[in-house]
């Protein structure tokens, strides 16, 4: 039995060092930002306000947690993906663990969308580092207009986790090239009422749980 790319370099000591920075980097520590976050739940929820609130935020990782990143290998693994969409990529933490799927797949493609520069650059550093690079595409910009064209034929994952508000709008762009089965997986999924309601509902074709307290676990069905 061969031991998984997450527990070898460069993967093993890259991501450790990733959750290390990203939790010695708190917004909560930031005096410029408290003001902000006083108003963070409100800002979250606004389709209006979320470009503000996530480019006061950009040089923080806002990563995902590590259990959720090794359900994101193994929902990829399990599913045998070879399509990965991601609305978010911040420091590119997510996309190492899912990256890293695709390679023990036998390779595939992953498309992730981020609209602030720095965290797009940041993350292809990462990647690099990392040896998943060939297998990412990272389009820079508003997701809305990234995610609207060149998609995968079938689409077998998605993470998403960016601008909450925009969950919705996200998935009426790749809900038709979502194969039967596909797994969607949404971080802090409670700031977009619209996106809970859509997903937990069978007759609008989907089968959903929240998981570890932050995350919506959600199956296409057939």
């Amino acid at each position: 039995m061969t031991n998984s790319l997450l527990a070898t370099a460069p993967l093993a000591p890259l991501i450790e060092r990733l959750f290390a920075e990203a939790d010695a980097t708190s917004a909560r520590d930031a005096p410029e930002l408290q003001p902000l976050l006083h108003r963070r739940e409100e800002m979250m929820r606004s389709k209006t306000e979320y470009a503000t609130f996530y480019g006061a935020l950009k040089n923080f990782p806002l990563a995902v947690s590590r259990e959720t990143g090794h359900l994101l290998y193994m929902l990829a693994r399990g599913l045998k993906a070879r399509t990965i969409v991601e609305f978010g990529t911040s420091w590119g933490i997510s996309t190492l663990y899912m990256a890293a799927a695709l390679r023990e797949n036998g390779g595939g493609r992953l498309i992730t969308s981020e609209f602030e520069p720095a965290k797009a650059a940041r993350a292809r550093a990462n990647l690099e580092a990392g040896g998943v690079m060939d297998l990412v595409e990272i389009r820079e910009g508003d997701a809305l207009k990234t995610l609207a064209a060149d998609l995968p034929e079938t689409i077998d994952l998605v993470l998403l986790d960016g601008a909450k508000a925009l969950y919705s709008d996200i998935l009426d762009l790749l809900e038709s090239r979502l194969r039967p089965g596909a797994m969607i997986v949404a971080d802090n999924a409670d700031y977009c009422p619209d996106y809970l309601a859509r997903v937990r509902s069978p007759a609008a074709g989907y089968l959903s749980v929240p998981f570890d307290g932050e995350v919506e676990l959600s199956m296409r069905l057939g």
